[in-house]
């Protein structure tokens, strides 16, 4: 049987779904792990990691029982679902890619003026006290005792770049599977099952 055919396109959209459950297991383990050996404190951070990490579990769930099943209402939403979630994941791959050094900044600060805890993370992780000013007062870096810290937006802004760009690029991946995705479940609803009932309708 030539691919393309009811069989192959079912094992193409199986072998699809599989992977984004690895994908969500992966993103739930690391943000577990993290939060275990204390390498996040923040929770937001945390509970958002696993947020997406069961979001992309449930709707991978819902197509592999949907292709495994051929079932029409399971692939129709799992169709729709997916195509939301290309347009929104495409719209953030690229603004990741076409922010500037200014416009970086901007979203640094704003993350950094957002929790405490992601602060106090970051000045532990990087060595650093302050975003834009050095402040020793409640700064747990380790540079406090020799008085050698610098600003972390010096720092931050050295990676945010790569950071920017790796995240960007890993969507974009991601996103034209979804189109392929997408693709695949339009093409096998339309199929007829060979070994079903002929009289029946798909």
């Amino acid at each position: 049987m030539v691919c393309g055919g009811f069989v192959c396109t079912k094992n193409a959209l199986s072998a699809l779904n599989i992977l984004y459950v690895l994908v969500s297991l992966l993103l739930i383990g690391v943000a577990a792990w993290g939060k275990w050996f204390g390498l996040v404190s923040s929770i937001q951070v945390v509970a958002g990691v696993i947020g997406v990490g069961v979001f992309l579990f449930f709707v991978a769930f819902v197509g592999l029982c949907g292709a495994l099943k051929h079932h029409q209402v399971l692939l129709f939403f799992y169709m729709m679902v997916l195509s939301i979630v290309f347009v929104l994941q495409f719209s953030v791959s690229c603004a990741c890619l076409a922010l500037n050094k200014d416009q970086q900044n901007l979203l640094l600060e704003a993350g950094w003026n957002k929790s405490k805890g992601t602060q106090k993370d970051l000045e532990r992780t990087l060595n650093c006290c302050g975003f834009s000013q050095v402040d020793n007062s409640s700064c747990p870096a380790v540079c406090v005792n020799t008085s050698s810290c610098v600003a972390c937006a010096d720092i931050l802004q050295n990676y945010a770049g790569q950071v920017l760009q790796f995240v960007g690029g890993i969507g974009l991946f991601f996103s034209f599977t979804e189109v392929l995705g997408v693709w695949l479940t339009h093409r096998y609803r339309n199929l007829k099952d060979p070994r079903s009932n002929p009289r029946a309708f798909l």
